[in-house]
C-alpha cells in the first residue's frame, strides 16, 4: 500500500466528477468503486469534489466503496478516523480544506468532516482475487495499482471492472497506464487529456 497525498491529479478528478455526475444525475444512487485507495486520500479528494458540485442533497445518494490489499493496522485506522497530517492535506485548495476538515486535536492534524466519512465504506480486498466488492457501479477508480500486474492480470482485472459497471458507467485509470488494445471494443475514450472511459452499451466482444 502506497502513501499518498490528497487532489493528486486533480485534472483526470474534476474530469471525473464531471462526467459522471452529468451522466448519472438524477440517480437516487450512485455507487463508487475506488481500488487501491491507499491511506484514504484520493476517495476522499472524489467525495470533495462530488460533494461541490452536487450539493447536500444529492451528495446523499452517493456511496464509495474504497478497497486496498494492505493488512496493516494503520489502514483501518487512519481512514476511518479521516486524520491526515499536514503535508498529506497540503495539496488542497483552501476553501475546500477550511469546508471539509477542522483542526484535530493533536497538533499538525486534520480530520475530514463526518458528512464525507458517511459515505466512504472501506475494505480490505485483494483486486487479484477477480472478485469484486459489488456491482451496478457508476464509476471504478484505478490507479497505481495495474502497473504492478502482469499484462495478463491487468485484462483479468478490468474485464472485472467492465461487468460491475453500469452501463455507459466510467473507468478512471493513471495517466500512464493505457487500455489494453483487446479491451478497447468494450470501453470509449471519454477526454483526450485522461484515461478516462466509459462502458460501451454494445461491446464488439464478449466481456
Amino acid at each position: 500500500m502506497a502513501f499518498t497525498y490528497f487532489f493528486r491529479d486533480q485534472h483526470t478528478l474534476e474530469h471525473v466528477v464531471e462526467q459522471v455526475t452529468h451522466a448519472f444525475s438524477g440517480s437516487s444512487r450512485i455507487r463508487v468503486w475506488d481500488a487501491g485507495c491507499a491511506m484514504g486520500p484520493e476517495p476522499y479528494s472524489l467525495a470533495m469534489l462530488f460533494a461541490e458540485r452536487m450539493g447536500q442533497f444529492a451528495f446523499r445518494n452517493l456511496h464509495f466503496d474504497a478497497t486496498d490489499v494492505d493488512g496493516s493496522q494503520l489502514f483501518g485506522e487512519i481512514i476511518a478516523r479521516g486524520v491526515y497530517d499536514d503535508d498529506v492535506i497540503g495539496r488542497i485548495p483552501q476553501p475546500i480544506r477550511d469546508k471539509y476538515f477542522r483542526k484535530a486535536d493533536a497538533p499538525g492534524k486534520w480530520e475530514i468532516h463526518e458528512r464525507l466519512r458517511a459515505r466512504v465504506r472501506f475494505h480490505r480486498h485483494d483486486l487479484l482475487s477477480l472478485a469484486p466488492v459489488g456491482d451496478e457501479y457508476a464509476l471504478v477508480v484505478c490507479k497505481n495499482v495495474l502497473l504492478h500486474f502482469q499484462p495478463a492480470e491487468r485484462v483479468d482485472v478490468l474485464r472485472m471492472y467492465h461487468r460491475v459497471l453500469l452501463p455507459g458507467g466510467f473507468l478512471a485509470m493513471e495517466q500512464t497506464q493505457k487500455l489494453p488494445e483487446e479491451l478497447t471494443p468494450l470501453f470509449e475514450h471519454v477526454v483526450g487529456d485522461a484515461q478516462l472511459y466509459r462502458k460501451r452499451a454494445r461491446p464488439d466482444t464478449p466481456s
